[in-house]
This record gives structure tokens, sequence and C-alpha cells, in this order.
């Protein structure tokens, strides 16, 4: 029964690796990233297994993505190398009948520990702590440009802010002068609401988002060095 003493350390191992993944996700998820994928992409970097080459650029190109994943990328190795030992541990340690009881337990543990990660609401109310904690830092604060959906050739859809002091505040979307300067509004998020397709009449006001699509580069150089430095 020695074993058992190992059994523990590694239900506890795999656990904490579970709550680890699930608050990558979380984190992938206050990038832009969708919840399915950005799941699948902080399981691949917890475990160390590759994924297609687009999506490792979604990762790469990304300054806060990439700091993501290197953490799980880190905890991961530790978390792996910490479960492979003490699983060993239990069963070398195990003698004779020991063996198979100590295998039945650490089966019977994993199974218990999916079942109350996944039914229980574990997951759920730890996602939710996940995102109240990491919304507080500044890593994940808003930022004058943010990129939202990456396409091909350098366009995609982006969320610019616009500030008190900004010259766009207190004109209309024509006067404004968006589109010649390579930016197509799609929307305004408003405290109060969202407009969705807006006209050249519709006013900007300060605090609004708008969201604009056209080439990121010069995005960020006429409006995020026009609203604030773009980090």
């Amino acid at each position: 029964m020695d074993g058992l003493y190992f059994v523990l350390p590694t239900l506890l191992a795999v656990f904490v690796s579970m709550l680890v993944v699930r608050a990558g996700a979380v984190a992938f998820v206050m990038t832009g990233m969708d919840m399915e994928r950005a799941k699948f992409q902080a399981l691949s970097a917890f475990s160390g297994t590759g994924f297609t080459t687009r999506e490792a650029e979604q990762i790469v190109n990304h300054r806060t993505r990439r700091r993501i994943a290197t953490w799980l990328m880190i905890l991961g190795n530790a978390g792996v190398v910490t479960v492979i030992i003490t699983a060993t541990s239990s069963l070398v340690s195990s003698e004779g009948a020991g063996i198979p009881l100590n295998a039945l337990l650490l089966g019977a543990g994993l199974f218990g520990v999916y079942v109350v990660g996944t039914r229980a609401g574990v997951l759920k109310s730890w996602e939710e702590y996940v995102q109240e904690k990491l919304g507080r830092s500044d890593v994940f604060e808003a930022r004058p440009v943010e990129e939202l959906l990456h396409v091909l050739q350098g366009h995609g859809v982006a969320r610019v802010q616009v500030p008190e002091d900004s010259p766009l505040a207190g004109r209309t979307l024509a006067e404004g002068q968006l589109s010649q300067r390579g930016a197509l509004v799609l929307g305004i998020e408003r405290t109060d609401g969202f407009v969705a397709t807006p006209t050249g009449c519709d006013r900007i006001e300060a605090g609004d988002r708008l969201i604009v699509y056209g080439n990121l580069g010069t995005l960020r150089t006429e409006l995020g060095a026009e609203l604030a430095p773009a980090t």
C-alpha cells in the first residue's frame, strides 16, 4: 500500500495541469481568440505538441499570446514530468497484488478528476476567477488598436479606441475621412449599445470603439499614432 502515497500527488498534478490549461485558454480568449480554438492552443502549448503553421502564426505574431504560450510550455514541462515521476513511483513501489490495486485506484482517481473538473462546475468557476484576475492585469489592458481578426495579405479587423482628446471625437464618420485613410468602419461599440453598419452621418463620440477593416499596418500607423502609441 506504500504506492498509494504517490497516487494522490499524481491526481493532484493532473488536476492542477487541467486548471493551468484552462487558465491559459481563458488568457487566449482575452486576446481575441474564440474559446474552442483557445482551449486547443492552450493544450498544445502545455503538452508541447505542434499545431498548424497558420495557427502558430496567430500565436507567434501576437506579443501577449507569445507570453501566454511560453508560460504554458514551462508549466507543461514541469507538470508532465511530475505526473510521470509520481505515477511511475506509485507502480514501482508496489509489490505483488499492490500493483494492479494501485493501477486501479489511479485509473479511478483520474476518472474522478475528470468528472469533478467537467461536470461539477469546477472549471467554470475557475474560468470566471481567472478572467476576473487577468482583467485587472496590465497585460490585458485595452490597446489603442487591437487586432481582432487577421486575414490574408496583412488585412484584418481591428478595434480602435477614441479617447476624449482624439480629433475624431465629435466628428461624423464622413468628417473623419476614415475611408480615405484606409479604414472601413464596420461598427461602433458604445457603453449604451452597438451601432451596426454606421453611415457617414453617424457621429463619433469620446469613448467609442470603432470596429474597422483595412490593412493592419496602415490602421496602426494612421489611427494608432493619432489616438495613442500602438503597442
